[in-house]
């Protein structure tokens, strides 16, 4: 019973990873990693030499709040490392973070209008096809009745001879 249950398992694992979403998934995953690096690129290299020049340190990661000093012994080699509060760290990922989003939701946007401008480009099709036949229908169903008025009138003509 227990390989039953194994063959069921890698059974369906093959079909999951045969799938074309885990794929795609895939490809997302690599893409999303490559544009984290990018926009964490544009955060360190682009936005905080701006950043520089209105913090007195010289860049984000370096705003913090110091806890507990760094412990140094007669060498000045570090006995106990600092203890800080990484304010700039946390903003630097915080602006990561919104410049992905934002970049999400704009893609996102676009797909979206253009995926309801398809639906509706489809359901005007539709529309109009149905327009079309119920048109149809209304001319099949004006001749049925003049070809049944017609027919009343060749009938009451052959009565009258």
């Amino acid at each position: 019973m227990a390989d039953k249950k194994k063959s069921t398992f890698m059974q369906d694992f093959k079909a999951f990873i045969t799938k074309g979403n885990i794929i795609d998934m895939a490809v997302g995953v690599v893409i999303g990693g490559s544009f984290g690096k990018i926009v964490t690129g544009l955060v360190n290299y682009i936005i905080n030499p701006f950043v520089a020049m209105f913090v007195q340190t010289g860049n984000l990661d370096s705003i913090k709040t110091v806890i507990k000093e760094a412990q140094l012994d007669e060498t000045g080699a570090v006995v106990a490392e600092e203890v800080a509060i990484l304010w700039g760290t946390w903003a630097q990922t915080v602006i990561d973070f919104l410049i992905t989003a934002f970049c999400i939701f704009v893609v996102l946007r676009i797909i979206m209008n253009i995926k309801n401008r398809v639906e509706h480009e489809k359901i005007a099709k539709a529309e109009a096809e149905a327009a079309a036949l119920k048109a149809r229908q209304d001319a099949l169903e004006e001749s049925t009745l003049k070809q049944a008025e017609l027919l009343a009138e060749i009938r009451d003509l052959l009565k009258k001879q």
